[in-house]
C-alpha cells in the first residue's frame, strides 16, 4: 500500500515554519559565536598587551639627568620622565597623582618610590627596573645592591596586589546594566523609571561604598565619599542604558549594554593603568563610564580627591546623558498616548 506525501496549504505552511526555524536558528548560532569571538578578544586583547607606554616618572636629586638620560635610551617610549629637584617635590608627584613612581638619585645609590595605590602593576615593574640601576659613580656593570623601594602611597593593607579593587569594577558595571534593563521590562511609566534609576545609584552606592569600606576594606577614606563617587558611578552606567532603551526601544538595552561591556570594561585599565594599554585606547577607556568610574574611586579613595576633575566631568556628562534620554522617551511616549481629537459628524439638516 503506497501513500501519498501530504499536500496543500497546511503542509507548506509547516514547511514554511520549518524553513524559517532553520534560519533564525542558523543566524543566532552564527551570531552567538561571532560575539563569542569579540567578547574574548575585547577582554583578553587589551591584557595581552598590556606594557609601561609613556608611564609619568619623576626622577629627583643629584645626577638626575643623568638617570633620567640612561633610561630614556635603554627604555625608549617606556616612560615619561621628568626632573624634580629633591625627594619632597617627587613625594608629592605621588600624593597627587603627577606620577606612578619616582628615582631618587643619592650618593649611595638610587632609591624608588612608587604608589602602589594608583597601580599596583606599575609599582612592581619600577622596583624590578630600579634595581638595574647603577649608583652615581660606579659602573653600570658593576655589583651593586637593589635599592630600596618605599611605597609612598600603598594599596589597602588587604589588598595589597588590587586585585579586589579591579575586580570590583566588572560587577559594578554589570549590575547597573541589569538595573537598567529590569527597570525598562518591568516599569512601564518611564517617569518612574526615572525614579528609580536615581533611586537605585543612590542605595548602590551607599551599599557598594559600605561593602568595600567596611565589609571587604578595599578602599580607605572616606566612606560618604566612596559613597558619592560609587552612585554616580553606578548613576552613568544605569542611565545610558535606561536612556537608550527608552528612546531606542529594546535595541538600546544592547547598544548600551555592549558598549560598557564589550568596549567599557576592558579599556577601564582598573588593574593596571591607563598608561599600560596600547595607545589610543587606555586614552579612549578613559573617556567611558567603567575606566572615569575606576579612576575617580581610586583617586577619591586613596589620593584625597587629587585630579578629580576629568573623571567627574566625564561620569557626569554620560549620567545627565543618560537622564535626558529618558525624559525624552518619556515625553515621547506621553505624545503618542494623548488620543487624537475626532470631529463629531455634523447633524444632517431637515
Amino acid at each position: 500500500m503506497t501513500t501519498t506525501p501530504p499536500s496543500g496549504p497546511a503542509h507548506s505552511a509547516s514547511t514554511a515554519r520549518s524553513t524559517g526555524a532553520a534560519r533564525r536558528a542558523l543566524a543566532i548560532a552564527l551570531g552567538a559565536a561571532l560575539l563569542q569571538l569579540v567578547m574574548i578578544t575585547a577582554f583578553a586583547w587589551p591584557s595581552a598587551k598590556v606594557a609601561p607606554r609613556e608611564v609619568p616618572i619623576v626622577v629627583a636629586g643629584p645626577g638626575a639627568d643623568r638617570v633620567a638620560a640612561t633610561l630614556g635610551h635603554e627604555r625608549p617610549g617606556m616612560f615619561d620622565l621628568k626632573i624634580r629637584p629633591d625627594e619632597a617635590s617627587a613625594r608629592r608627584a605621588l600624593t597627587g597623582r603627577d606620577a606612578y613612581g619616582a628615582i631618587v638619585v643619592t650618593p649611595a645609590g638610587p632609591r624608588v618610590l612608587v604608589a602602589s595605590a594608583a597601580s599596583p602593576m606599575v609599582a612592581q615593574q619600577l622596583g624590578q627596573m630600579a634595581a638595574l640601576l647603577p649608583a652615581p659613580g660606579r659602573a653600570a656593570d658593576a655589583g651593586h645592591a637593589a635599592p630600596a623601594v618605599q611605597d609612598v602611597v600603598p594599596a589597602a593593607s588587604d589588598d595589597p596586589r588590587g586585585a579586589g579593587f579591579g575586580a570590583m569594577v566588572l560587577p559594578l558595571v554589570m549590575s547597573s546594566i541589569a538595573g537598567a534593563v529590569l527597570l525598562t521590562l518591568v516599569v512601564r511609566s518611564v517617569r518612574w523609571r526615572f525614579a528609580g534609576v536615581l533611586l537605585f545609584a543612590i542605595a548602590g552606592g551607599l551599599g557598594t561604598a559600605w561593602l568595600a569600606r567596611y565589609g571587604l576594606s578595599l578602599l580607605p577614606g572616606s566612606y560618604l565619599e566612596i559613597a558619592g563617587v560609587t552612585g554616580l558611578s553606578i548613576l552613568a552606567c544605569a542611565a545610558t542604558v535606561a536612556g537608550l532603551a527608552a528612546v531606542l526601544g529594546r535595541p538600546g538595552l544592547g547598544l548600551g549594554g555592549l558598549t560598557l561591556l564589550l568596549i567599557g570594561n576592558p579599556l577601564s585599565a582598573a588593574t593596571s593603568a591607563p598608561e599600560m594599554l596600547p595607545r589610543p585606547w587606555g586614552e579612549i577607556g578613559q573617556y567611558l563610564p567603567p575606566g572615569a568610574a575606576a579612576t575617580l574611586i581610586r583617586a577619591t579613595a586613596f589620593f584625597d580627591g587629587a585630579r578629580i576633575t576629568a573623571s567627574l566631568a566625564v561620569l557626569a556628562s554620560w549620567a545627565l546623558g543618560g537622564l535626558l534620554l529618558l525624559a525624552l522617551g518619556g515625553l515621547r511616549n506621553r505624545g503618542r498616548a494623548v488620543p487624537t481629537p475626532t470631529r463629531e459628524p455634523k447633524p444632517a439638516l431637515a
